[in-house]
């Protein structure tokens, strides 16, 4: 009754959208790996809006907060906040060991914001409006952000018009390929046949357009998908020849969830810009950082961020405590150890369910792809539905995406033991849908 009175009430409060309001269910409590509902239900939770990489209301992060609540609650932009300078300097540091080049940062309050600001740089710094991003991408919801993304539940019409300017392509997806080139038994590409078509048309549109200022992109697709081998340092070489500059959206795959501090790090391409969201905030507060590279300080008499909460010294302590428990507690080496225990489990599902067409991860951003017919690759999308919502009944929470794809995103304290929880249960839960159908 206290689960549906609830619901009712939220239901009519707030304004309704697309995956957010009307909700599923209540929530009363979130710790560690699990969240709790109104009537008592634990859940792993494999989803978190990719917040949680450090666990919900992590003891460091919360004691943080408390004492620079007692400290110092707010600093006005005009004036310098010890903690906001010290969280600047720590993540210039991370895009230096990235990149091998000085950066500078500012802060926004959300992913959104922060892509807005990467936007407003890259036209200011190249004196062109005009930005390549990929379909199916999400950037966030803004304005700006829903032009370059690639989702049409971003982009709809009845928004109107978008940024003009905002060119997009196909994104990599080998099991997938937007090309027609074919992958291997293991879902491997084959990149003497295939010769990284993907990242030809990008080099392709940036010639033909001749004045792109920025390509806009996931590293890794939270989709999700990793790209081909060279793919990136294709990319890179092809932005470097035409001035355009290149930007990673690490909103939901920085600070270690594929197994290193940053996603780009796997493919050997240092970008331009890189934007941090999410967990940044320790799963609590909301914190969006966008980095660049130093000589990209150009536009010193424009004020392209200029938020309230820019150096708010709170949420930067939560930040900073973020980057400790992830440093301290070694988060990142354990999303990639129990990642590729999880990839090797995930393997061994496809051998046995038939339902499962590919299987695709990196560290701890891990996905399957249902099908109901393996040689087709016919979505098995109304499988997929069931199988969250058996899950969700035994305990598991995640989510899926582009309508088949299972995505498993757990924080990254999770355990090897609790992963092959979670994974037995996902395993029933495809046995059961096999036995239904």
């Amino acid at each position: 009754m206290r689960r549906r009175a609830l619901l009712a009430r939220d239901s009519a409060a707030f304004l309704h959208q697309s995956v957010s309001t009307p909700c599923l269910s209540a929530i009363r409590k979130a710790e560690g790996l699990f969240i709790e509902d109104v009537a008592g239900r634990r859940y792993m939770d494999f989803h978190g809006n990719n917040v949680h990489h450090v666990g919900y209301a992590h003891p460091h992060v919360v004691g943080a907060i408390k004492a620079q609540l007692d400290a110092l609650s707010f600093a006005p932009r005009r004036f310098a906040s010890e903690r906001a300078v010290e969280l600047a300097e720590a993540l210039a540091a991370q895009f230096r060991r990235l990149t091998g080049a000085p950066g500078r940062v500012l802060f926004t309050t959300g992913g959104t914001d922060a892509v807005e600001v990467a936007i407003k740089l890259a036209r200011a710094a190249t004196g062109r409006f005009k930005t390549l991003s990929f379909w199916d991408s999400f950037h966030g919801a803004g304005l700006g952000a829903s032009s370059v993304g690639g989702e049409a539940l971003f982009r709809s019409g009845r928004i109107g018009p978008l940024l003009p300017g905002s060119e997009h392509v196909a994104p990599f997806g080998c099991y997938r390929c937007a090309y027609g080139h074919p992958v291997d038994a293991h879902g491997e590409p084959d990149l003497e046949r295939c010769r990284l078509a993907c990242a030809a048309m990008v080099r392709y549109v940036l010639e033909r357009e001749g004045d792109v200022a920025a390509v806009i992109a996931e590293p890794a697709r939270a989709v999700p998908y990793v790209p081909p081998p060279g793919y990136w340092r294709a990319v890179r070489e092809a932005c470097s020849a035409h001035g355009t500059l290149l930007v990673f959206d690490e909103i939901p795959t920085g600070l270690g969830k594929t197994g290193r501090f940053f996603a780009a790090e796997h493919d050997g391409a240092a970008p331009d810009i890189v934007v941090l969201g999410k967990a940044l905030g320790g799963g609590i507060l909301p914190i969006a950082a966008c980095i660049a590279r130093d000589e990209l300080n150009v536009a010193g008499d424009y004020a392209f961020g200029h938020y309230t909460h820019e150096k708010n010294p709170v949420t930067a302590a939560a930040a900073l405590a973020t980057l400790e428990v992830i440093e301290r507690e070694g988060l990142v080496e354990n999303a990639a150890r129990v990642g590729a225990h999880a990839l090797g489990r995930l393997h061994e599902l496809k051998r046995r369910h038939a339902l499962v067409g590919d299987v695709r991860g990196r560290g701890l951003l891990l996905g399957l792809e249902l099908v109901s017919d393996r040689a087709a690759k016919r979505p098995a999308g109304d499988a997929a539905e069931r199988v969250l919502y058996r899950a969700l009944s035994r305990g598991l929470s995640f989510k899926t995406t582009m309508g088949n794809v299972l995505t498993l995103t757990p924080p990254l304290i999770v355990t090897r033991e609790q992963m092959d929880a979670a994974l037995d249960i996902l395993d029933a839960c495809l046995a059961e849908e096999t036995t239904a159908a």
